[in-house]
């Protein structure tokens, strides 16, 4: 029997571990490194140990640490959450020495499954259908387009497609590179990519005797990086006999390796000739296992500390209704996904506490959480089970409408269009289903009424703020002149800057293009405002942090949310920086410089690497021109806005 569990991970996953272990009476103890000592998991936990230190290698990545956590708070067991050493057989070895109970698979299954080369033989064997590898020298034009992936992870770390042979040995570079910096083993493969193919994957429990049940299957294909945002159960549009195919194939692969506890068996369907392919199996609970939840009635942590204990396999019920996962990130769509850090002033999500039936909220985050440049930049899984998947769509579309997230630029607008595309509602889905949808990155950012609206709140707040003049209306004049000019930045980045012109007066205000039907302050740090342009009314509540002169504005509309900083009036000349500069997008560590200072480069050319939130960016010359100044150097942390270099265009 367990009596007191240490969850070796973080944040929601770590939250979602200790519910189920307050439903069994089973003891809590978190983990927690110093950037993420005041996140709500760690207070949820019945005790709490600190591992020293920010980064993951110095803190949820050393076995050494959680293993003496566990014995100093008492924990007769271990389960991994995912990510960090979920996969790591040596750490399943320790905590099984040390004489504790590892709540995952034997670490032989964790090997046999730990390579995407070996397993890929191992489940060929197993009569698993699997794809063609290809090398270097040997694939052909009639091999293309190709996928590179690294053999040790997931995540769409280390992978590259491939579309001309000429392209394939620089990719095959930079794959290694990136396998070798996120997960210590640059081993990569190259095999056939299956153009518009569905990632769709089979939930398996096994009892490590040799018994295995398949748990439905999950819909995972729209994917951003080759990391999945939207989930679902069961898939759209597969076949009942293709369905019962995958799920006997996912068994026979669990059997293969007497897998114990849950595990995802992942496949690529190809949708126009109904074939699946093996692609791996992830030897842990996944991200997106609250679907398959929802639809199979299964609290599988639950099954998972059961299995742990010795327990039998469940009885699988046939799926009820449909369930629609998303994954909400603090990233920037419209900038490549660039992950966001820092301070979540509001976070509040409907439904996020329980009161909405068929309403479930997994998240590590809450209003005045800070968002590390350390660790993965998931702020919370949003899931809606109906009745119908329509429905479930609808009604997910409906809750991140009316959340209200501020502090950081997120991914949610981006999910609610997706949510409503008709050809996602159609299931008419594939893993470039992003990339062939340009159109539903445009919400807040492409409505003109949100920056009005964010310039006229900031200018009620200057009114509120006044101490003398009370009575005089906003920017009043005896004499009209010019209008009031308001600058704004999109996120607060180096990004095109947007003018709003204004005029104030006894009247209210007025702006060229559009009625401004109210604005009404509710408290000293926002108002709603309320514009009307063609003859419909749109009203935007506008939530303004920070001093006047630099405030920080969050508008949230019918349209999604902006984040937009006020440009100061007058620029210090100590945050100038010269033309050409290179600036440090965001937070991060130098992993690579690529010239040196004196070096002539090329528009495009790739400058140096920076390394945040578990992912790679290159940075590269804005321009032909030569390196005059060089400023760090590999290892360095730099700050975002930082100058990391400059190149000077030649004449």
């Amino acid at each position: 029997m367990i009596n007191r569990l240490l969850v070796a991970n973080r944040a929601e996953i770590a939250s979602r571990v200790f519910r189920t272990c307050r439903a069994l009476g089973i003891e809590t103890v978190a983990v927690h490194s110093d950037a993420d000592a005041d996140l709500p998991y760690v207070a949820e936990a019945d005790a709490a140990v600190r591992l020293p230190g920010h980064a993951p290698a110095e803190t949820y990545l050393r076995s050494d640490l959680v293993l003496e956590a566990a014995r100093a708070a008492g924990a007769d067991a271990i389960h991994p959450g995912y990510g960090f050493l979920s996969e790591n057989a040596d750490f399943a070895r320790a905590v099984e020495a040390a004489g504790l109970t590892w709540v995952g698979p034997a670490p032989e299954s964790i090997e046999q499954m730990g390579s995407k080369i070996e397993s890929k033989k191992l489940m060929e064997a197993a009569g698993v259908p699997v794809l063609t590898n290809h090398g270097v020298e040997t694939a052909t034009e009639a091999d293309l387009p190709l996928i590179v992936k690294a053999s040790a992870g997931g995540g769409g770390r280390g992978m590259r497609i491939v579309r001309t042979l000429a392209d394939l040995p620089g990719e095959v570079a930079k794959a290694t590179a990136e396998a070798e910096s996120a997960f210590g083993d640059g081993t990569v493969f190259i095999e056939t990519y299956v153009e518009r193919g569905r990632h769709v994957e089979v939930q398996v429990l096994g009892d490590g005797r040799g018994g295995a049940v398949a748990v439905g299957e999950r819909d995972c294909s729209l994917q951003r990086r080759h990391q999945k945002v939207v989930e679902e159960s069961p898939a759209p549009g597969l076949a009942p006999e293709v369905a019962a195919a995958m799920h006997a194939a996912a068994v026979a692969a669990a059997q293969a390796i007497d897998y114990r506890g849950a595990g995802t068996v992942e496949f690529l369907y190809d949708p126009d000739t109904e074939r699946f392919f093996f692609l791996e199996m992830n030897t842990r609970l996944q991200v997106e296992h609250p679907v398959t939840e929802l639809v199979h009635g299964l609290d599988l942590v639950d099954q998972q500390l059961a299995i742990a204990e010795g327990g039998d396999l469940p009885e699988v019920a046939a799926s009820q209704g449909h369930a629609i996962e998303v994954r909400l990130y603090a990233e920037d769509p419209a900038a490549d996904y660039q992950p966001q850090s820092g301070l979540l002033t509001r976070f509040e999500i409907p439904g996020a506490h329980g009161e909405e039936p068929g309403v479930r909220v997994d998240s590590g985050f809450a209003t005045g959480s800070v968002v590390s440049t350390h660790y993965d930049a998931m702020l919370a899984k949003v899931v809606v089970h109906a009745a119908t998947r329509e429905a479930a769509a609808r009604r997910l579309a409906g809750m991140l409408s009316r959340a209200r997230i501020h502090g950081l630029v997120t991914n949610r607008t981006l999910l609610v269009a997706a949510l409503r595309d008709p050809d996602f509602l159609a299931g008419r889905i594939s893993t470039r289903f992003l990339d062939e949808h340009p159109g539903l990155f445009a919400g807040a950012e492409d409505d003109p009424g949100a920056p009005v609206a964010a310039a006229l709140a900031l200018a009620e707040r200057a009114r509120t703020e006044r101490t003398v003049q009370h009575g005089a209306p906003v920017a009043w004049r005896n004499v009209v002149a010019a209008p009031q000019r308001t600058e704004l930045r999109r996120g607060g980045e180096h990004t095109e800057p947007v003018l709003v012109e204004w005029r104030g007066g006894r009247d209210g205000f007025t702006v060229e293009g559009c009625t401004v039907v109210g604005v009404s302050t509710g408290s000293t740090d926002g108002c709603a405002v309320t514009l009307e342009r063609d003859g419909v009314r749109t009203t935007y509540d506008v939530t303004v942090s920070g001093p006047t002169h630099e405030a920080v504005l969050d508008v949230d509309s019918p349209r999604g949310h902006l984040r937009l900083v006020r440009v100061p009036r007058f620029t210090d000349p100590a945050d100038a920086v010269a033309s050409g500069s290179l600036l440090a997008p965001m937070p991060g560590s130098v992993i690579k410089v690529l010239v040196a200072q004196g070096d002539a480069v090329s528009a495009g050319q790739p400058v140096l690497v920076l390394e945040a939130m578990k992912m790679q960016h290159t940075v590269s010359a804005p321009t032909d021109g030569v390196v005059t100044q060089l400023d760090v150097q590999p290892g360095a942390q730099v700050a975002s806005g930082e100058v990391l270099a400059v190149v000077e265009e030649q004449a």
